[in-house]
């Protein structure tokens, strides 16, 4: 199967199997990235460092964020991966609960591995931030991950992880 064809990404989590529709159309390099990265392994076992209620949960950082190897709580959320940063892929899609945005610092071309997987729609980031796809099935799951101290930005001290990440 060519990646190009792989559009659904499927992500394990301990409350059960998340599926992701991929928008290639609308965010090809990102759609790439995700894909690699994914195909690759570099997702497996990688945290949900920042979850904030109402909002999103961030996870992605396969540089600090491998509960298995490399966790690093201090510095979970700011490493990436060992791609090139992507240029932003803004469209019009709304971010709506359950889409899946690049994470990325203030510079718009700096999203790499990061994401996040939104609790309930958050149509300030439209325009600000790359979609890239959508949970079809497993949204329960989603909302079941273990939210991060308010406080703190939404930072988790037992954070949950994607067991295992996959593309079909």
């Amino acid at each position: 199967m060519a990646e190009q064809d792989l559009k659904t990404l499927t992500i394990q989590l301990k409350s059960g199997l998340v599926e992701v529709s991929l928008l290639p159309d609308i965010a090809p390099k990102h759609v790439e990235r995700i894909i690699k990265l994914s195909t690759a392994g570099h997702y497996d076992n990688v945290a949900f460092h920042r979850v904030i209620d109402g909002f999103m949960a961030q996870t992605g950082d396969v540089e600090f964020g491998n509960m298995k190897s490399g966790w690093n709580k201090s510095r979970a959320g700011t490493g990436g991966s060992s791609e090139e940063n992507l240029p932003a892929e803004f469209s019009k899609l709304p971010f709506d609960r359950g889409a899946l945005g690049m994470a990325r610092a203030q510079d718009p071309n700096s999203a790499n591995s990061q994401f996040f997987i939104m609790f309930e729609d958050g149509h300030f980031l439209n325009g600000q931030y790359t979609l890239f796809g959508h949970v079809t099935k497993g949204m329960d799951f989603v909302d079941k991950i273990t939210r991060g101290d308010q406080t703190d930005n939404g930072s988790v001290d037992d954070p949950d992880i994607m067991i295992k990440v996959t593309v079909k």
